[in-house]
C-alpha cells in the first residue's frame, strides 16, 4: 500500500500495536504536517506555512474598514461628486491614519535566510581559495648530453643503471665508466678481457656502493666501486651471457640466454639458493616488485612470468619452481618491466618491435587490465615516482621517449633527439631526472618528471653490511 492512503485512525492503530523499530532512519515515515497554528513552546520559533492567512496577524477593524470605504465611496459618488479639496484630504488622512496599509490579509513574512552558507557558496569559495594547479612544464630538449661510444646495440641487454649514490654507471663495450651526477665527473671501472666481453648487464646493489656485472662468458662479477675492488665472480651460474640482473636485498637474481634465472645470495659461498624455469629463450627483462615478493621475468620467448617468493624452493636440487602467472598476451620479446610505486600489485610491461605494446597487468590475478598500441617498439619503461605518469622509450621510426598520464594513457610529450633506437633508461635517485642511451651512441639526461613536491632525504641503505664478509677476491 502507497504511503498516505490509509486513514489517521487505522495509522495510530498500527502505531499501537507494533512499536517502531530502533535505529531506523528519522524520514522513513511520510510528513504530515501539524495542524495546530501555535506551539506549545512559547520559546520555539514557528513560521508555519507562508501561504495561509494568519489571522494573529490582523487587524480586523482595520480590514472591515477596508472592505466598506469603496461601497461608501461609490454610495456618495452617486449621489453628489466629490470636491477635489475633500478628495484630497481624504487621502492624507488615509496616509497618516492608516500608514499606507491597503493589504486585507496579512501573511508570515518569508522563512529567514539558513546561517550556514549553502553548499554551492561553500564550494565556489573552497574552488576560489584553491587555484587550479599549473601544469608542469615538460622541456622538450635533453639537459645534457655525452658521448658513448662503442654502446652494443643490442635489444636484449641492460646496460645502463643509476645507483642510489647518484652515479649512473654504463657499460660501453668491454669497459664500465661511473658518471657522478653530483660533481660531473666521470671514472672507468674495469675493463674486462676480451673472452669475457662484451659486458652484457649492469645492476647497482642497494646501499649504491656495490654493483654487478654481467659477462658474455655467463660469470658474474661484484665490484666495490669505492675501493674499486673485485670482490667476488660467480661462476658456472649459466650457460651462456647474463642479459639481466636485478637485486632483492642481498639477493642477486640473474638472467641469462640460456633461459634459466637464478637467486644468488651473494653472503654466502654457496650463492646458488632458487631457479626459475620457465622460459625456453633469453631472459632479456628481470624487475622486482618495491615489497620484494613477487619477480617479474620477460624472455624472447615473448612470455612474461611472474614468480612469488612463498612459492619458491629452497632446494636448489628441486631444479624447476613453479610460476605464479604465465602470460602469454605479447607478440614480441618482453624487455621492459616497470613496477608501479603507488599500486604494489600494477605491473607495466612493453613489447618488442613485432608487438609495439604497453600493457598494464594485475599481478595478484594475472588479469591484463588494459593495452595500448604505441606503434613502435617498446625499449624501456619508467614510472614517475611523484606523479601518476609513465615513460616509455621507443625504436623506429621516432626513436622518441614518449610521456603517458595514467591511467587514461593520454600522450602529454614526445621527447626527441636521439637518432637510432633508444635502448635503455634509468632514473635518479629523486626521481626527477632520466638517462637514455641509445643506439647512436650518446647519452642524454632529461627533466621529464620535474621536482618533487616533498623531496625525501636519503636515507642511509640498510645493506652496507652485505658485503663484509669479503676481505679478498675469491
Amino acid at each position: 500500500m502507497d504511503a498516505g492512503s490509509h486513514s489517521i485512525s487505522s495509522e495510530k492503530s498500527r502505531a499501537a500495536a507494533a512499536p517502531r523499530p530502533a535505529l531506523q532512519e528519522a524520514c522513513s515515515r511520510p510528513y504530515m504536517p501539524s495542524l495546530s497554528t501555535g506551539s506549545r513552546n512559547p520559546s520555539a520559533k514557528c513560521y508555519g506555512d507562508r501561504f495561509i492567512p494568519d489571522r494573529s496577524a490582523m487587524d480586523m477593524d482595520m480590514a472591515h474598514y477596508l472592505l466598506t470605504e469603496p461601497r461608501k465611496d461609490k454610495e456618495n459618488a452617486a449621489g453628489m461628486a466629490a470636491s477635489p479639496s475633500k478628495e484630497a484630504y481624504r487621502r492624507l488622512l488615509a496616509e497618516k491614519l492608516l500608514n499606507n496599509r491597503t493589504r486585507i490579509l496579512a501573511f508570515r513574512n518569508k522563512p529567514p535566510e539558513p546561517e550556514n552558507v549553502s553548499f554551492a557558496d561553500a564550494a565556489s569559495t573552497n574552488l576560489q581559495a584553491k587555484p587550479a594547479k599549473q601544469r608542469r612544464h615538460i622541456p622538450q630538449s635533453a639537459e645534457r648530453t655525452l658521448d658513448a661510444p662503442d654502446l652494443v646495440d643490442d635489444y636484449y641487454l641492460n646496460l645502463l643503471d643509476w645507483g642510489s649514490n647518484n652515479v649512473l654507471s654504463i657499460a660501453l663495450g668491454d669497459t664500465v665508466y661511473l658518471w657522478d651526477a653530483s660533481s660531473g665527473s666521470t671514472s672507468e671501472l674495469v675493463t674486462v678481457d676480451e673472452d669475457s666481453g662484451p659486458i652484457t648487464s649492469v645492476s647497482w646493489a642497494p646501499d649504491g656502493r656495490h654493483i654487478a656485472l654481467g659477462l658474455n662468458s655467463s660469470d658474474v662479477q661484484l665490484w666495490d666501486t669505492s675501493s674499486n675492488r673485485l670482490l667476488r665472480t660467480l661462476r658456472g651460474v649459466h650457460e651462456a651471457r647474463v642479459g639481466s640482473l636485478a637485486w632483492n636485498n642481498s639477493i642477486l637474481t640473474t638472467g641469462s640466454m640460456d633461459g634459466k634465472i637464478v637467486n644468488n645470495d651473494v653472503r654466502i659461498r654457496n650463492h646458488v639458493v632458487q631457479t626459475y624455469e620457465g622460459h625456453n629463450q633469453e631472459v632479456c627483462g628481470l624487475k622486482w616488485s618495491g615489497s620484494g615478493q613477487q619477480l617479474a621475468s620477460g624472455g624472447n620467448d615473448n612470455l612474461l612470468h611472474i614468480w612469488d617468493v612463498s612459492m619458491a624452493s629452497s632446494m636448489p636440487s628441486a631444479g624447476r619452481n613453479q610460476w605464479l602467472h604465465r602470460l602469454e598476451d605479447h607478440t614480441a620479446a618482453v624487455k621492459a618491466l616497470a613496477w608501479c610505486p603507488f599500486q604494489s600489485n600494477l605491473l607495466a610491461t612493453g613489447g618488442g618491435g613485432s608487438d609495439r605494446c604497453i600493457k598494464f597487468w594485475n599481478t595478484h590475478t594475472g588479469a591484463c587490465l588494459n593495452s595500448v598500441d604505441t606503434g613502435s617498439q617498446v625499449c624501456s619503461l619508467l614510472w614517475n615516482k611523484n606523479e601518476r605518469e609513465l615513460l616509455s622509450s621507443h625504436g623506429f621510426t621516432q626513436n622518441q621517449l614518449t610521456l603517458w598520464k595514467y591511467p587514461s594513457m593520454v600522450k602529454m610529450a614526445e621527447l626527441t633527439g636521439h637518432t637510432s633506437r633508444v635502448l635503455f633508461m634509468a632514473q635518479s635517485p629523486d626521481g626527477c631526472t632520466v638517462a637514455s642511451a641509445a643506439a647512436d651512441e650518446t647519452l642524454r639526461f632529461w627533466n621529464v618528471f620535474g621536482a618533487p613536491e616533498a623531496p625525501k632525504p636519503a636515507t642511509k641503505a640498510s645493506h652496507t653490511g652485505m658485503f663484509n664478509s669479503f676481505n679478498h677476491i675469491r
